[in-house]
């Protein structure tokens, strides 16, 4: 397969999404940071040759943010469309990474294009947009992030094939760090052996685990010369953790696998 985005299939993430992209249902992707919930939808928009929106949510997200507003221009007033809108109308993969970080109110305004109307009304327009038949929708969030105050409402999870990402297998995981920063699968593998140590941890409190992007970082500073010790603490440690204890605690873990 040619494509820009570098990926490895790991289960059946692909297939299953090839079965969604068939009977144009929208898809939700769950996982923790940076273990390639972006770069796989990236790959399936390169594969199904359909242009991307992304969309990075954030508390401030608003729905016109998503399906669009009016404008001033030279001529006077005219109507732009939100990267949803657009989508729909052109056809496209409309891509909301880390959803629940977006507003409850905003999420609503997906219900009508994630079930069987396929459509959007924009209330400023008065327009009732039916989604190309490329269009498809995709959001993803990291399960760890969820609380009481954020997460997805039943009635928005329940619309959406659902897949569940994890970090890749060591000998995968060391082939994309490999591949991405550059250095050779010895020294890869000696940063997923750390990065496994590290995940394994039940005594230090980290709020999130090692991603595979922090280890292509790390990777990248090693092969750009800089000390394995270093490019641990900078790219992997310091990230993870502000408590001296716990960065002394990992440091030492790096010293004994580098």
């Amino acid at each position: 397969m040619n494509s820009q985005s570098y990926y490895q299939i790991q289960n059946d993430e692909y297939e299953i999404f090839q079965h969604a992209v068939q009977h144009r249902l929208p898809v939700l992707i769950k996982g923790p940071t940076g273990c390639g919930k972006t770069r796989f939808v990236e790959y399936m928009a390169e594969q199904l040759e359909r242009p991307l929106y992304t969309v990075s949510c954030h508390d401030d997200l608003t729905a016109a943010d998503l399906l669009g507003r009016h404008l001033i221009g030279p001529d006077g007033t005219y109507w732009q469309d939100g990267p949803l809108t657009r989508a729909a109308r052109e056809g496209g993969i409309c891509y909301l990474d880390e959803i629940i970080e977006a507003r409850k109110d905003t999420t609503v305004a997906l219900h009508s294009l994630s079930d069987h109307r396929r459509t959007v009304h924009l209330e400023r327009t008065g327009e009732t947009l039916t989604a190309h038949e490329d269009f498809m929708l995709v959001v993803s969030y990291n399960p760890s992030y969820q609380n009481l105050i954020k997460g997805l409402k039943p009635s928005t999870r329940q619309r959406f094939v659902a897949m569940s990402f994890g970090y890749p297998e060591a000998s995968v995981e060391a082939s994309i760090i490999a591949h991405e920063s550059g250095i050779d699968e010895a020294s890869a593998g000696q940063l997923v052996k750390l990065a496994t140590d590290i995940r394994r941890l039940t005594d230090i409190d980290l709020t999130a685990a090692v991603s595979t992007r922090l280890l292509i970082y790390a990777g990248k500073m090693l092969k750009s010369g800089c000390p394995a010790r270093k490019a641990c603490l900078y790219c992997v440690i310091e990230p993870l953790t502000d408590e001296p204890t716990t960065r002394q605690s990992l440091l030492r873990l790096v010293d004994a696998h580098f």
